[in-house]
């Protein structure tokens, strides 16, 4: 089973997932993180910016889980674009040692397996950062996909299209396809860290650390884990059968266990 973290709010489990990682870095300097996008991850790097200017940045990588195909690299709302304005730049990483799924209509066919070998050439992925979709998506392996998956082209549902309109003037520029690294690379990482917020996500969490293995559940994949860490505030727990249980086992965790 997971290791389920239940805080008061995004801001305190962006501090408890930086000191995480801020450790990671000061032990391993060349650690590669896993880098996810959308606003559930934003707590996390904010933390990390007031932390950088004691920590030696300059041999960290990153691989962010997705891009979305056809998608200028210009765009705002490309992951590109995303992870330079929201990690890259205020954090301090090396622009060079960040890497994005190539979405490039005219080169996708060969663009999974590409950045599955860069993936491999870095050493993997010590520390992946994940949210969770209200469908169970873990980044953007939509339900059906399979748990061996690698990093390839996925149709969006119409469910993570409308929930992404937001970030767009209509929902009909949202992309219908993605890049997305699969859950078989996702769970090839050392640590995943899955943050939740918000009682919209309740059942998603409840279902993907409590529920059965499923398909159609994609976050349930952190379960085959032998180390993943579920962040999440009182809202995002409230679906939970266990949470006094978790809550009894982490007040009880050696702190030099860490999460």
């Amino acid at each position: 089973m997971a290791e389920i973290v239940i805080v008061s709010d995004a801001g305190a489990a962006g501090e408890l997932v930086a000191d995480a990682v801020s450790s990671l870095i000061t032990r391993k300097a060349d650690a590669v993180l896993g880098l996810a996008t959308g606003s559930t991850p934003l707590a996390v790097y904010r933390a990390l910016a007031a932390r950088a200017s004691s920590l030696d940045l300059r041999r960290v990588s990153g691989f962010a889980l997705d891009e979305y195909v056809g998608l200028p690299v210009s765009h705002p709302e490309s992951y590109r674009s995303v992870i330079t304005r929201e990690v890259v730049e205020p954090i301090g990483l090396d622009p060079d040692r960040v890497h994005v799924p190539n979405g490039n209509a005219e080169t996708i066919q060969t663009a999974g397996a590409a950045y599955e070998r860069a993936i491999v050439a870095a050493g993997g992925i010590d520390l992946q950062i994940l949210g969770v979709g209200t469908d169970g998506h873990i980044g953007f392996n939509e339900p059906g996909s399979s748990f061996a998956s690698l990093t390839r082209v996925k149709t969006l549902t119409e469910q993570t299209r409308r929930d992404n309109a937001r970030f767009f003037d209509s929902p009909d520029e949202v992309p219908m396809h993605c890049i997305t690294q699969g859950l078989g690379t996702i769970l090839r990482a050392e640590h995943l860290v899955m943050l939740a917020f918000g009682e919209g996500k309740a059942n998603a969490v409840a279902a993907s650390v409590e529920g059965p293995l499923s398909a159609m559940m994609p976050g349930s994949a952190i379960q085959l884990h032998p180390h993943a860490t579920v962040v999440i505030d009182e809202a995002a727990a409230s679906k939970l059968k266990l949470a006094d249980y978790y809550r009894y086992a982490y007040a009880h965790k050696p702190d030099w266990q860490g999460i």
